[in-house]
């Protein structure tokens, strides 16, 4: 159960000045019926609408995002345009974060949500969750590269990788690599220590959730029933 006027600033779209408005205006109704206050509880899942229009009130937001090249994976930036600002002005004041980071220069599959609990379960670094990128890189790759990964690689600093998977695609220019952690820069520093710095990378799928391939750079849709059903939602 949940304070009605909570509900509808949860939403983004009202202060939760405008929503005790909204309520003793006689604009909001429960399951059809007004309610007796802003300070109402409602049930999850219980219809709530604004001037006859069903408001979504799910606790938690989960949004795939195609991050594009040039904005950075953060809340906010001092310096540069954030991950958020892509978003309309009332998902950015729900307390979204991205889970996970990728570089400012690189593209793909970025979630969105407030759900702290799912980005531990896909984060932390005991659960070596799949992640899955598209690289391009200056030079060839061969075999010995994907033996160098299978292995674990130990980067100049001492840092130690742990296997991770390099499939090298029809040009031996690209390559799929697919990590169980995530260390700073890590596909970057893994190619650049075997002498091959990546030109380009694009991550596609973060554990079951796969970058939808329509989706264009930059864009964003919520995650469908069946996505976050994958993701044990």
């Amino acid at each position: 159960m949940e304070r009605l006027d909570k509900i509808l600033a949860a939403t983004g779209k009202w202060s939760r000045k405008d929503a005790k408005a909204l309520v003793k205006a006689g604009r909001v109704k429960v399951e059809g019926q007004p309610p007796r206050g802003p300070e109402d509880k409602v049930a999850e899942g219980a219809l709530v609408t604004v001037d006859g229009h069903p408001i979504n009130t799910d606790k938690f937001v989960y949004i795939m995002l195609h991050k594009p090249d040039g904005v950075v994976s953060s809340t906010e930036d001092p310096r540069d345009e954030t991950v958020l600002t892509l978003l309309p002005k009332e998902l950015r004041r729900i307390g979204l974060f991205p889970v996970g980071r990728l570089d400012k220069d690189t593209e793909g599959l970025l979630l969105l949500t407030n759900d702290g609990q799912l980005a531990h379960r896909l984060l932390a670094p005991g659960k070596h969750v799949d992640k899955v990128y598209y690289t391009e890189v200056d030079g060839v790759l061969d075999p010995s590269d994907c033996q160098a990964f299978e292995t674990g690689i130990v980067l100049g600093d001492g840092t130690e990788c742990l296997p991770a998977e390099l499939e090298i695609l029809e040009d031996p220019g690209q390559a799929l690599v697919t990590l169980r952690e995530g260390k700073y820069h890590q596909v970057k520093r893994m190619l650049a220590s075997r002498g091959k710095p990546v030109t380009y990378l694009k991550r596609l799928s973060m554990g079951p959730l796969k970058l939808d391939p329509i989706l264009p750079p930059g864009r964003w849709r919520y995650l469908s029933d069946r996505e976050k059903e994958e993701l044990g939602l």
